[in-house]
């Protein structure tokens, strides 16, 4: 009698498919899944929208902008360094991830059988759903066409060409090493070899830096060349170009299949011991509120996640302070820029870190008000001591500073985390999602949800490090205080409205059932 197929069965359509093109059908199959559980269509498309028309305009806009000759030689000659950088970019925050974003979630993958290929090719998609990753493509665009707004169309549109391939392979070559650091970090002495490794380059960074090297290595980059082709239009050389980016950055997508397939089959040793881990168990607390802070302080220091992208946030931009030398008027925007990146760690939907141990700690007999006091201050004190780091990483060469400038630097530390503190408890009451948070490249909200809150908080942190940092300037240091009170106020009582919202049991309810689901 005939029978259907089952699940780990091959159709004969798909039993006659090249081995290389499964992968990339799987990859359908998910971004289909994914698609279909999009709560708002209609938001999800205008984003899309939204996101393309800013990235034509960024493109296409700078072209027609009034300048000089010489600016635009000047913008067109640090093509090739910004090229470089954002390779140096792709690579870093591609290994901090631990290879690259999830297209589906880790226990979501369990009921599917998706393989590394797979998995490594939907990280690739989901790569440019990253606001850090859009604005630096963004950037680029608009250097390349102010760059060569003064000539033709023709060599426009072809140096535009260049660069995007230039994104696609700098995204490609940065998964693939970040595969391959990944796999050695889950070798026997991968994390010893991983940390060795980083102290190297950050040594020999500084050595280049110090030496006064910087600007021979950004001669010898290989990008001048494309750069120069670009500059030759719809030449030979051009075609030569694009055809070597194109190959490389095929190449780069299959050769990172075999890093991620061996990653794949070592157990990440961080996450199992995080995990598995035995403790000592700690005198009892003094109050219910130190008791709930230290659970919830425990949630996130023991996070992999939590703990990387600490790392991350906090010595990167004070590693890029100290070599490039910032004064303490350029410090002041920093803070601003850690606080929003350590919030998207987990702050905007900060109720997830306990998944289905939201319903015991609905269970405990606390007040609700209680149980979001320890939230908002253990996620304070993360962004708080992630931004201390690179303040003191950055003044290491920014002198002595004057009244003036601490406490402007002061001002903005403390604005910024009521502010991102008060918003990032404001989302995650009101469009909570349920994220397992154990893996080291989960996320805790859709891709394109985190590209909104990414660049809300990186418009609102920026503009309030701007204005503390021109107050940094002004001899009186008192105005900065003056300036930080409503600053302050307004996001404490926005804070405190949002703590008003959890202590209604239904809205408290529907984020628990969300989280916990």
């Amino acid at each position: 009698m005939p029978t259907a197929l089952s699940s780990t069965e091959a159709s004969p359509r798909a039993a006659a498919e090249p081995v290389w093109w499964r992968p990339v059908r799987d990859v359908g199959h998910l971004l289909r899944f994914r698609s279909a559980s999009v709560r708002h269509r209609a938001r999800f498309w205008w984003a899309v929208v939204l996101l393309g028309g800013i990235t034509l305009t960024a493109a296409i806009a700078p072209a027609f902008v009034t300048a000089t000759d010489s600016r635009r030689l000047d913008v067109a000659t640090l093509l090739p360094s910004a090229m470089a950088g954002i390779l140096a970019l792709s690579v870093f925050s591609a290994i901090a991830a631990g290879g690259g974003r999830e297209l589906i979630a880790r226990e979501k993958a369990v009921a599917f059988p998706i393989s590394p290929a797979t998995d490594h090719l939907g990280a690739l998609i989901m790569a440019p759903l990253n606001i850090a990753w859009l604005i630096q493509a963004w950037v680029l665009l608009g250097a390349t066409a102010y760059g060569l707004g003064g000539l033709d169309l023709e060599r426009l549109l072809s140096g535009q060409a260049v660069m995007v391939l230039w994104l696609v392979l700098a995204t490609s070559t940065g998964q693939g090493v970040a595969w391959s650091v990944e796999a050695v970090r889950r070798g026997r002495f991968g994390l010893v070899v991983i940390r060795a490794v980083a102290v190297l380059l950050g040594v020999a960074a500084l050595w280049v830096q110090l030496t006064g090297r910087v600007t021979d290595m950004l001669d010898r980059v290989p990008t001048r060349s494309l750069v120069f082709s670009a500059l030759e239009g719809w030449t030979w050389r051009w075609g030569q170009a694009v055809l070597v980016e194109l190959a490389l950055a095929v190449l780069a997508v299959v050769l990172g299949v075999i890093p991620a397939q061996l990653a794949a089959r070592r157990l990440p040793h961080d996450e199992l011991r995080a995990e598995a881990g035995s403790r000592m168990p700690r005198p009892m607390p003094f109050s219910d509120l130190s008791a709930l802070v230290r659970i919830d302080r425990a949630s996130v220091w023991r996070s992999v996640p939590m703990r990387r992208g600490m790392a991350v946030l906090a010595i990167g931009p004070g590693l890029v302070a100290v070599l490039g030398g910032l004064r303490w008027e350029s410090i002041t925007i920093l803070p601003g820029l850690v606080v929003s990146g350590g919030a998207l760690l987990f702050g905007v939907n900060a109720w997830c870190l306990d998944g289905r141990g939201q319903l015991w700690r609905e269970n405990l007999p606390v007040r609700p008000g209680l149980v979001f006091n320890a939230r908002a201050l253990v996620l304070a004190e993360f962004l708080g001591f992630a931004s201390l780091i690179t303040i003191v990483l950055a003044s290491l060469r920014a002198g002595i500073p004057t009244v003036s400038e601490l406490t402007a630097i002061s001002c903005t530390l403390v604005v910024v985390i009521v502010q991102v503190v008060g918003a990032g408890m404001r989302w995650s009451n009101q469009r909570p999602f349920a994220v397992d948070l154990r893996s080291a490249r989960a996320t805790p909200a859709p891709p394109i949800v985190m590209v909104g809150y990414s660049g809300r908080l990186a418009l609102s942190t920026t503009i309030t490090g701007l204005v503390f940092s021109g107050l940094s300037r002004l001899p009186d240091p008192s105005i900065s205080l003056l300036v930080a009170v409503p600053f302050v106020a307004w996001s404490t009582a926005r804070l405190m409205r949002t703590r008003r919202r959890w202590i209604d049991p239904v809205a408290r309810a529907r984020v628990v059932t969300t989280v916990s689901a």
